[in-house]
C-alpha cells in the first residue's frame, strides 16, 4: 500500500522541522468543533481526531448511538479532523468511509482501544483486541473508500504482554498510522504508561511494516515531553496528546511562554460563544458538559479556585459570563 497523501504530508512537514508530528487525541464530548477551535486559537497541533463516531450511525440515523453533530464543523474550524469510527461490522465501516469521503473528509481512524463498558458491550473499542477477525475485516472495509486509514489501540486487553501478538497482527493489516496508548484496557489510566515497550514496538514495525507510521499516546503532557520521547526512542513518527490539554490548552506550543489568567479566560469566553453557536444547530452537548472545561482556564496556581467554584454552580453560559464580568470579586 502506498502511504496516504494525508499522512505523508503531515509527516513530511514535521520532519522538515526535525520533529515528530503532533495530534490531539479523540476524546468523547471533548474533541468537537468547539474545542478544536479553542486549541487552534491557543496553538494548533498538526492534526485533530474527532470524537468517537459509531460507524453505523453515519448512514443510519436511527441507531442507538446517533452522530448528533459529531461531524459538524463551524466555518472557522478549518482543520478537518481525522474521523474516529467505532464498531465491529465491516459493512458499516465501508459505507461510513464512502460517505465521509463524499463529505470531504480525508482520513478515518478505527477505535480499537476505548475501555468504556458501553462501547465494549457493543463490540467496539478494546473488544476488537479480543476479536482479531473483526479488526481485520473493518480495516479492510474502511480501505475500500480510498481514504487514509489508521487505527488507535492499547497494548492489550488484560495483560501488557498481549502486545507481542496484537501489535504485529495490526501491522500486518498495513494501516497508514498505528497509534498505541501504552496501557491495557484493564489498566485504564490508573498506572503509568509503559514507555519501556516503545523500542520493541518500533522493531516490530521496522520488520513487518516499515511504511506504517507509529504514534504514541499516554502520559505525554506537552510538546516538549513528546519531543524528548522521540529523542529517547528514535524511529517514533508521531505524538498524540489527550489529557494534557486539560492541564494546558497551550500543550502543543513549540516555544512555551507564561500565559496569564486573562489570556486563559479569553479562551473560555470564546468557548462560551462557540458553544452557544453550536447549540443553535444541535441540542447536544448540553450546558453541564461545559463544566469539565472550567478547570482548564480558572487555575488554582493563578489564584482562580474561587472563580472556578462559582462557575461550577452556574446553569447557563450567560451565568458564566456574569461571573467573568465580575471576576475580581473571586480573585
Amino acid at each position: 500500500m502506498t502511504e496516504s497523501i494525508f499522512w505523508s504530508e503531515i509527516s513530511s512537514k514535521a520532519k522538515s522541522k526535525n520533529r515528530p508530528f503532533f495530534t490531539m487525541a479523540p476524546m468523547e464530548a471533548v474533541s468537537n468543533t468547539v474545542f478544536r477551535q479553542i486549541i487552534t486559537k491557543a496553538y494548533a497541533p498538526d492534526a485533530f481526531f474527532s470524537e468517537f463516531v459509531y460507524a453505523k450511525a453515519i448512514t443510519n440515523p436511527n441507531t442507538k448511538f446517533p452522530v448528533h453533530g459529531r461531524l459538524y464543523m463551524e466555518p472557522e474550524d478549518k482543520i478537518r479532523p481525522v474521523v474516529q469510527l467505532w464498531g465491529n461490522e465491516a459493512n458499516d465501516f465501508e459505507s461510513a468511509a464512502v460517505s465521509l469521503k463524499e463529505q470531504g473528509f480525508q482520513a478515518i481512524d478505527i477505535n480499537m482501544g476505548c475501555p468504556d463498558g458501553t462501547v465494549i458491550k457493543n463490540h467496539g473499542g478494546s473488544d476488537l483486541i479480543r476479536n482479531h477477525n473483526w479488526a481485520k475485516e473493518v480495516i479492510a472495509a474502511a480501505k475500500v473508500s480510498g481514504l487514509a486509514v489508521s487505527a488507535k489501540t492499547r497494548l492489550g486487553y488484560s495483560k501488557v504482554d498481549e502486545f507481542k501478538d496484537w501489535i504485529p497482527f495490526l501491522l500486518e493489516q498495513d494501516v497508514d498510522v498505528l497509534t498505541i496508548h501504552l496501557r491495557t484496557k484493564m489498566e485504564m489510566s490508573k498506572v503509568p504508561a509503559h514507555l519501556e515497550v516503545i523500542d520493541d514496538i518500533l522493531k516490530m514495525r521496522d520488520e513487518i511494516a516499515p511504511q506504517t507510521l507509529i504514534q504514541i499516546n499516554g502520559d505525554i503532557p506537552d510538546y516538549h515531553a513528546g519531543l524528548k520521547l522521540t529523542k529517547d526512542h528514535p524511529g517514533l513518527d508521531g505524538i498524540m496528546i489527550g489529557r494534557g490539554v486539560f492541564a494546558n490548552p497551550f500543550a502543543f506550543e513549540e516555544n512555551p511562554t507564561e500565559h496569564s489568567l486573562d489570556e486563559l479566560l479569553s479562551l473560555l469566553q470564546m468557548q462560551l460563544n462557540l458553544f452557544d453557536e453550536f447549540s443553535t444547530h444541535y441540542d447536544v452537548p448540553r450546558f453541564p458538559s461545559l463544566k469539565r472545561f472550567f478547570k482548564i482556564y480558572a487555575r488554582p496556581e493563578l489564584g482562580a479556585t474561587d472563580l472556578r467554584n462559582a462557575m461550577m454552580d452556574t446553569k447557563s453560559t450567560d451565568d458564566v459570563r456574569k461571573i467573568l464580568a465580575d471576576k475580581d470579586k473571586y480573585l
